[in-house]
């Protein structure tokens, strides 16, 4: 048993996602942004922070889109990475070992061509001790002909999370897009096929050109914007699947420090991921963890838990 299986905690803001996902604090940090964690442990203390959710594995390896592939926005970043990263074989060989030391839940962002290839990377890695979950990645907006249009489908949201629920017992979380015209109806296909949890939003669709050449800053021509721009789409995107859905749902989107964070527990948040401040502020995550477990732990705080969603509209 891997020392993050034993951590679970009595924090004042532990929190139970379903199916063995236990964390003791509600921040994670999200999928391409600490890459496996590795540089990241030496300016930010991970046994603090709830979990790490890893750059997206995909069955082979990737080198992912040309570049010009970052772009810097105002309150943001646009992205057309293609989910570059060193395929499921490297994966497991050389980073599970890093991985596996870590006393905090490890879930593996899973990424894949066809439903085929989310199965068998899946069915590889439940093999494979010292991980808590899965994060199925059916939303990028940036990899063509591929998860987005999985992400974008109720009937294929359906499909893919069946096939998968009859593979593992491990936690299955969905990350769901905000590229769709109902979010919600997409989370409810999620949870109807088994899925745990829905993790959201995935990055919005962006563009952004530089007048002088006039070409577009990414070779890609379109990325996904992150950071606090998105923040009001995020709250409510996650405010309208909160409504929509039992199974638990993790918001992410625009969070830039504790402020926000209980912005999206508010709107029905029980657990967070904090992704494009990681670029800025290394320890956002250990700092925001130490901060909402001190707002907790004070004698007149609502119990986190009941916190939750506690939105008053009126």
């Amino acid at each position: 048993m891997s020392l993050h299986e034993t951590a679970k905690s009595t924090t004042s803001a532990a929190v139970s996602l379903g199916r063995g996902l236990n964390l003791k604090s509600p921040v994670l940090l999200a999928s391409g942004t600490v890459s496996y964690g590795e540089e990241l442990s030496q300016l930010c203390d991970l046994s603090k922070i709830g979990g790490l959710v890893t750059k997206a594995i995909s069955l082979e390896p990737r080198i992912g889109n040309s570049p010009q592939r970052i772009a810097e926005t105002p309150s943001g970043v646009l992205n057309a990475i293609g989910l570059a990263n060193v395929g499921l074989e490297r994966f497991i060989a050389e980073k599970v070992p890093f991985l596996r030391q870590l006393n905090t839940a490890v879930i593996v962002n899973i990424a894949g061509r066809s439903i085929d290839d989310y199965c068998k990377v899946v069915s590889k890695l439940d093999d494979v001790e010292g991980l808590n979950g899965y994060e199925i990645n059916l939303s990028c907006p940036n990899v063509k002909d591929e998860c987005m249009i999985m992400g974008v489908s109720r009937e294929a949201t359906f499909e893919i999370v069946s096939e998968l629920r009859k593979i593992t017992a491990r936690h299955l979380m969905i990350k769901l897009t905000p590229n769709v015209t109902s979010i919600s109806s997409i989370a409810m296909a999620a949870e109807e096929a088994g899925a745990d949890s829905v993790s959201l939003i995935n990055t919005v669709v962006g563009m952004a050109i530089n007048y002088k050449t006039r070409r577009p800053l990414l070779k890609n021509i379109t990325g996904g914007l992150s950071g606090p721009a998105i923040k009001p789409i995020a709250l409510a995107k996650v405010w309208e699947v909160y409504n929509a859905v039992k199974i638990p749902v993790v918001g992410m989107g625009g969070i830039a420090g504790f402020e926000d964070a209980m912005e999206f527990f508010l709107a029905g948040s029980q657990a967070i991921q904090i992704g494009t401040m990681n670029f800025v502020y290394p320890d956002i995550g250990e700092k925001v963890s130490t901060a909402i477990e001190e707002f907790f732990s004070a004698p007149e705080a609502l119990p986190f838990s009941k916190y939750c969603g506690s939105l008053i509209t009126g």
